[in-house]
Parts: structure tokens; C-alpha cells; sequence
């Protein structure tokens, strides 16, 4: 879930949180208060919104506290006091502001402060205070494969919310460990904070400590860094100068809102002009080492109650052929087919993680891109060139 995010229409009550429920409006509660409640409760997010009382998202639900629905001055009293002058000056120009909140004792905070109807509404993420371990996150061993490359763009995919940033950061604390490399990231707002290890990192944050996004990658590429993080990837620009760091020996990693692993050479391919396309599908085919996307399901486990499911496209030479080829719609066959490079795509994930007993059959087949074939792989029956198997 992600700053923004629409939230459902009736989110359960909470009576363990705290401030039983109360008539009228109560001045004395403080933000850090409600991070606080996050930290003891062990919730993901927390939305403000005017006409209802403060909503955690708690093992993936979202649970109102149990008190009067806020105003539109309880919500400024709270949020505004989060906000530089800077910040609010950005607020009133946008619409929005983005920035991560420390909070000594309770931990570290992921904010967007935006307005809704004419007032203030806000969606905080609670950030790890430490960064897990790809064991911890429950995420496949082929996802290690992804810190021993040198040189080239490693992509993760997915909609807002569904643990990207975190596996990257798990990626990129494993190269910290094993490696002595110069780590830059650039970040808006930074989210994990790295402690340098064998490599040594640099995280730049939009606004703070780089006046905007063009000026930290034009930047970038000239404080000598091994490895890049360009957050998420937007436009043709970004793209491009992802790529030229690449061929130039570096090894990127970006973010990208698409569907599917397999989907995401197409939606690369739209932030550019036709005239362009093969230049792009070339540079892909030769610097694009793996995709991955991800979403969080509903675990068995109660202990973890979310467990991420990661499709995995490693640019085998099948896949590297089609590209340079403009063959995209056989990329998902190759993907499917694809038993020792270590690719897995939703359904096979799913389909294990069934077997595995982390996920219910009610879970998978709500998710999967194609439900009879999965239903057929959870019977052991699987489809070749030759028919059914």
C-alpha cells in the first residue's frame, strides 16, 4: 500500500488500540502519538483522512481506532506539524508532499501529506528499522542472483505497495555485505537507511539533498558509482540514462509499474517514440539482466501474515533473441517454459507456493494471470508443445 492509496469502505474496529472512543475532538492527540501506535501494534500504514478517526493497516487490514471521526482542523493540527516551510510550501503548490519521518524510540516513517476534498489527508508507511534478510522476507533464493551481477539494469515491477523497495533494499544490503563497492541511491523520500559494511553508500534524497530528480541522475553517473539505484523508473529520460550507465559498466537498479515480468519490455517501449524502438529493444536485449514483480498475498502463517510472491525473468538468450527480435508476445511462453535459469512466472510461483502451504488454493486462483492452467498444475498436470502431460 502506498501514499495515496484508496483504502476499503469498512475497515474493522480496533479495540486494542488506544483512545477509547470520545465525543468531540480531541487537541491533545500528537502524530507521533499515532507512530507510536504503529510501532506497538506492528501496522504497515496509517491514513488521516477528514470524517473518519485515525486507520492502521494491520496484517494487511485496515482497522479504525476507536475514536470520533477527525475534523479538517484536527487534521492540520496533526499533519502540519510534520512539514518545514519548505515542505508546506510545496504541499500548497502541488497538492502533495513526499518525506520520511524519524521518530527517536519508535522508528522511521514514509509520509505523503495531500489534500482531498479541499483538506488534509495523509498515508504514512512504517519502514523497518532494520533492513531484512531475503530469508526474513520470505523471497526465493534466485532473487540472491540478482547482487552478483557487475554491470547491467535489474528492474522490479509491481503496483504501489507491494514490497519493492524492500526486496531492493534486501538486494542491495547483500551487496553491501559481500562486496566493496561505491553504492548511490537516489531516493524520494529515502526509506531504508544503509549502515556502510564492505561497500560504501550514498543516498541522496529529492529535495534535501538534490534539488530534483534530472539533476540527481545527471549527477550521478559522475561520483564514481559501482552500483545505482534510480528508483522508479518514469519516463523515457530516466530510461535512457539507466541504460547509458549500464553499457558503461554499472549495475542499475530501477522500479516499474507494470503487470508481469513479461509485460514490462512493452510499457518500457511506450515512454518511447516508434523511431526509437529498436535502438531500445537493442540496448534492452544486451544490458537488461533480470525483471522481477512482485505482490504481497495473504499468508497461512500468522506470525507473517503477508508473503511476497516474486515472478523471476532472467534474460536467457531465448529471451534476449525475442527482444532483439520484437517478438514480445512469445516473451510469456519462454517465461513459462523456462526450467534452468531459474525464471518462474506467477502461476509456477503461486502453484509452489501452494504446494509449500503458504498460500491458500482461494489465494492463488484470486491472483493468478490464468487460473485453469494453474488448477491443472496444483493436479500435477502441466501443458507442453506436445499437449497435455
Amino acid at each position: 500500500m502506498a501514499a495515496g492509496e484508496a483504502y476499503t469502505s469498512t475497515p474493522r474496529s480496533a479495540p486494542g488500540l488506544p483512545y477509547p472512543p470520545r465525543v468531540g475532538r480531541l487537541p491533545a492527540m500528537k502524530i507521533h502519538e499515532l507512530f507510536q501506535a504503529m510501532a506497538k501494534h506492528n501496522a504497515s500504514d496509517l491514513h488521516i483522512k477528514v470524517g473518519e478517526p485515525p486507520i492502521f493497516r494491520i496484517s494487511g487490514e485496515l482497522v479504525r481506532m476507536k475514536s470520533a471521526p477527525l475534523t479538517a482542523e484536527d487534521t492540520d493540527q496533526l499533519l502540519r506539524g510534520l512539514l518545514s516551510d519548505k515542505q508546506k510550501a510545496n504541499l500548497d503548490a502541488r497538492g502533495y508532499e513526499d518525506f520520511s519521518q524519524s521518530v527517536e524510540g519508535t522508528g522511521r516513517f514514509r509520509c505523503n501529506v495531500f489534500r482531498s476534498c479541499g483538506a488534509l489527508s495523509a498515508a504514512v508507511r512504517r519502514v523497518r528499522p532494520r533492513i531484512p534478510s531475503y530469508e526474513e522476507l520470505s523471497l526465493p533464493p534466485a532473487v540472491g542472483k540478482c547482487a552478483l551481477y557487475e554491470q547491467g539494469l535489474v528492474l522490479m515491477g509491481g503496483i504501489t505497495g507491494s514490497g519493492k523497495s524492500t526486496t531492493i533494499a534486501a538486494i542491495l544490503n547483500d551487496i553491501n555485505a559481500k562486496r566493496r563497492a561505491h553504492i548511490i541511491t537516489i531516493e524520494d523520500p529515502i526509506e531504508y537507511q544503509f549502515i556502510n559494511d564492505k561497500s560504501l553508500i550514498n543516498q541522496r534524497e529529492i529535495g534535501l539533498d538534490v534539488v530534483n530528480f534530472a539533476e540527481a541522475l545527471r549527477s550521478a553517473v559522475r561520483e564514481d558509482p559501482d552500483v545505482m539505484l534510480l528508483g522508479e523508473m518514469r519516463d523515457a529520460e530516466t530510461f535512457e540514462t539507466a541504460l547509458t550507465a549500464a553499457e558503461t559498466g554499472h549495475l542499475v537498479f530501477g522500479t516499474i509499474h507494470s503487470s508481469g515480468a513479461a509485460q514490462t519490455i512493452g510499457r518500457i517501449l511506450d515512454l518511447f517514440q516508434p523511431n526509437k524502438h529498436e535502438q531500445i529493444r537493442t540496448s534492452l536485449a544486451f544490458n537488461l539482466r533480470c525483471v522481477m514483480n512482485q505482490k504481497l498475498l495473504a499468508s497461512t502463517d500468522k506470525a507473517k501474515p503477508q508473503i511476497p510472491a516474486v515472478e523471476m525473468m532472467f534474460i536467457t538468450p531465448i529471451i534476449k533473441k525475442l527482444i532483439l527480435e520484437g517478438e514480445d508476445a512469445k516473451v510469456a511462453e519462454a517465461l513459462a517454459k523456462d526450467v534452468e535459469n531459474g525464471c518462474e512466472n506467477y502461476n509456477k510461483v503461486l502453484a509452489r507456493l501452494y504446494r509449500e502451504k503458504k498460500i491458500t488454493m482461494e489465494t492463488a486462483l484470486a491472483i493468478a494471470p490464468n487460473p485453469e492452467e494453474l488448477k491443472m498444475s496444483m493436479r500435477g498436470i502441466t501443458i507442453s508443445d506436445g499437449g497435455i502431460v
